[in-house]
């Protein structure tokens, strides 16, 4: 009768670090333009700042899926954590731009162990793994979207004090998991400090399908994040209305998540991964085709919910090989998905246009559908 309250606690403490790493990582890119104007850096140094994060972020997906083989899954979370407060501490600081370089690094280093610790946290300790992880994204989304509010308010008094207030964040985070008893989670030894690596995953077909959709999904999310904003050009969304398109699909995001969760949880998950896949793929399609701002917003929002289970449904389907290990691999992996596609765009935009760079997303689309029918086919490994 006590596994049911401990299981209980680790989940929550899952979905309560993912809320506040959710306001902490979505909250660099408002950062990053809040120092760019107090300090006066030039867009190149902006764009290395971010793309430092990434790589961070990238980084901590390997490091904590190696390090606690060595250290032990807990210390390995408390060490790589610390770069929310670090970072952003850091930031308020000084406008140094090799001080500024290093802290959106620590912050990269923080937002992807998060990610790691609480994948680990909650899928092992929900009795429903799709419920539970779409409902520890939903967590993720709030923050997201609460996250403008809160630079706003506090940066009314100075920057200096929405950097201090994220840089606490930090600390809450911290603080959870130091409280929080993880030994054995993300193993396959329980109750153990130092925990053997099982590399099995490596052999599994599903896995690299897995890692497949997630890296396209990735990259199809990330480039309509990163580059609706920008898409002014075609005529499609102009003006002030273009400032909210992130908005937009953090809300639908957040919707798809909680109906999924509460309301319609998925029967038969790979399945639905096919239906998500063929939804992302036409909204998308019909996206690059609107000629109306309000057809163009529509289409966003249904874009964006029919993508918002997808990577939370994945990595739940991980069933049994879901470790520190293997996400440790299978995250960072997906994640340059986020990166690659993103890049492509642009240097497909600046030889032919946006609008064309735009169009070269509908491949990543198709291979959200590809790879959701072949992983469907596959045998489940509970």
């Amino acid at each position: 009768m006590e596994q049911q309250p401990q299981n209980t606690r680790l989940r929550n403490a899952g979905f309560l670090t993912f809320f506040f790493s959710g306001i902490c990582a979505i909250s660099s890119g408002v950062v990053v333009s809040l120092l760019q104007e107090k300090y006066g850096f030039a867009y190149g140094m902006t764009g290395t700042l971010l793309s430092l994060m990434s790589i961070g972020n990238l980084l901590a997906g390997f490091l904590i899926g190696v390090l606690p083989g060595v250290l032990g899954f807990k210390p390995s979370v408390l060490l790589l954590t610390t770069g929310y407060a670090l970072g952003y501490g850091m930031m308020g600081l000084s406008g140094a731009e090799l001080l500024l370089s290093v802290s959106f690094f620590l912050v990269g280093i923080a937002k992807g162990s998060a990610m790691n610790a609480c994948t680990i946290l909650v899928s092992d300790n929900s009795a429903d793994r799709t419920r539970g992880m779409n409902l520890m994204h939903s967590c993720y989304a709030c923050g997201a979207l609460l996250c403008p509010f809160l630079i706003a308010a506090a940066g009314r008094v100075s920057t200096g004090l929405a950097l201090l207030v994220l840089a606490a964040l930090g600390v809450i985070v911290w603080l959870i998991y130091l409280t929080t008893p993880m030994n054995g989670q993300g193993s396959t030894k329980s109750k153990t400090g130092k925990e053997k690596i099982d590399w099995s995953f490596l052999h599994s077909v599903q896995f690299w399908l897995l890692t497949g959709l997630l890296f396209c999904q990735n990259a199809a999310e990330q480039s309509v994040t990163g580059w609706m904003v920008t898409f002014k050009g075609s005529g499609i969304i102009t003006g002030a209305l273009a400032a909210y398109t992130v908005t937009v699909m953090w809300g639908a995001t957040l919707v798809a998540r909680l109906l999924i969760a509460f309301v319609f949880p998925f029967k038969q998950p790979r399945k639905a991964m096919v239906v998500m896949g063929v939804g992302c793929t036409i909204f998308y399609f019909c996206l690059m085709q609107a000629h109306t701002q309000g057809a163009a917003i529509l289409l966003l929002f249904a874009f964006a919910f029919a993508m918002a289970g997808m990577n939370p449904t994945a990595v739940a389907s991980a069933g049994k090989m879901t470790s520190v290990t293997s996400m440790g691999i299978m995250l960072p992996a997906a994640s340059s998905g986020a990166i690659l596609m993103p890049w492509i765009i642009g240097r497909v935009a600046e030889r032919a246009g946006l609008a064309v760079g735009m169009a070269c997303n509908i491949v990543p689309c198709i291979g959200l559908v590809i790879f959701a029918i072949l992983v469907a086919r596959m045998p489940e490994e509970n």
